[in-house]
């Protein structure tokens, strides 16, 4: 299987993004580090972010320290946040942090700079949040409107289907693909479908945190307020709102389709590396339609034995349009209409 970088960072990554990885390893050479690499500093930022402290200025301070460190070499010391962590490899991933640095000055400069725009655009998004819902276990806040929702889905997951589109096309696709604006637009659906399934499977584990992703003023409109997705019984009440954020999830996979339909044929690793996150997250959205995510003891995610199944599928059918079609649509309707 591909490394990462070098062996000691490919270690990194295994430890932090388990699934992810799999993606990664199926990723051609020319831009398999890069994206890698932008993975381990985003989960920097993210487990900054979400560090088990009340102090949300001192949260705030460390990721703008974290930022200035990556721009401008602004000296950083993280050992007071690494002690917070409860889980022992982003504990080594913060202790690590200067063996991820160097790899990332490293980097070609054209890419060094795409890399620095999307964690900026990452970063922003993490910051908004700890200044909108404050640390780590505060009282229950909650999104305004569906505005609040596109922008963050942009700035932490959007923003990285545009990275991954500019580093593709600057490294491996070089001219193959005309129409990069669309391609471009894509992308950035692309990255909300991940995020959009992040954030409708997870509504427990956020309001544990005291964050709420489901806007305000849309819970308001069928009678309910965030309290109210505590209790498990407010699923009757709060399905059609949900489905109707399922639909729009579904309608950002389509875009993440159509994506894949771009990339021109003969580039079957990098298909099968936009297939993978594309399947899994459509049979995710299938199972939320007719589980109640709102009970926090049914964690509702696609098993391992059938991440799998889906991974070998995604191998074979880079070799066959009609057997690539089938999965992608299949998987589609699944998630249109639940299983």
């Amino acid at each position: 299987m591909a490394e990462i970088i070098d062996e000691h960072i490919d270690e990194l990554l295994k430890a932090t993004s388990r699934s992810f990885h799999l993606t990664l390893t199926s990723l051609p050479n020319s831009v398999r580090d890069q994206v890698g690499l932008l993975y381990l500093l985003a989960r920097l930022a993210d487990t900054i972010a979400d560090s088990k402290t009340k102090d949300v200025d001192a949260l705030i301070k460390a990721l703008d320290g974290y930022q200035k460190h990556l721009v401008s070499g602004e000296k950083l010391d993280l050992s007071n946040i690494a002690e917070l962590q409860d889980d022992a490899d982003e504990k080594r991933l913060l202790e690590n942090l200067e063996s991820v640095i160097i790899a990332y000055r490293n980097m070609d400069p054209k890419d060094a700079e795409l890399m620095q725009r999307c964690l900026d655009t990452i970063i922003s998004g993490q910051r908004l949040d700890l200044v909108r819902f404050g640390a780590l276990g505060s009282d229950l806040t909650c999104l305004e409107n569906d505005i609040q929702l596109d922008d963050y889905a942009y700035r932490v997951a959007g923003s990285v289907g545009e990275f991954w589109t500019a580093i593709t096309l600057e490294n491996e696709l070089s001219g193959d693909v005309p129409d990069t604006e669309t391609f471009d637009s894509l992308g950035i659906c692309f990255g909300k479908a991940l995020q959009m399934t992040n954030i409708l499977r997870d509504i427990p584990a956020d309001l544990a945190l005291g964050r709420c992703y489901i806007p305000k003023d849309r819970l308001a409109e069928i009678g309910l307020k965030h309290e109210d997705l505590y209790n498990p019984d407010s699923i009757d009440v709060f399905r059609p709102l949900y489905d109707s954020y399922l639909d729009l999830t579904c309608e950002h996979y389509d875009s993440a389709i159509s994506y894949i339909s771009m990339i021109p044929r003969k580039y079957r690793s990098l298909r099968m590396a936009c297939m993978l996150p594309v399947v899994i997250g459509l049979e995710t959205i299938a199972l939320l339609r007719k589980g109640n995510v709102l009970d926090a003891s049914e964690r509702i995610k696609v098993n391992r034995t059938r991440i799998r199944k889906i991974a070998i599928s995604c191998v074979i059918s880079t070799r066959f349009k009609i057997i690539e079609n089938r999965i992608l649509r299949v998987a589609a309707n699944r998630a249109i209409n639940g299983i």
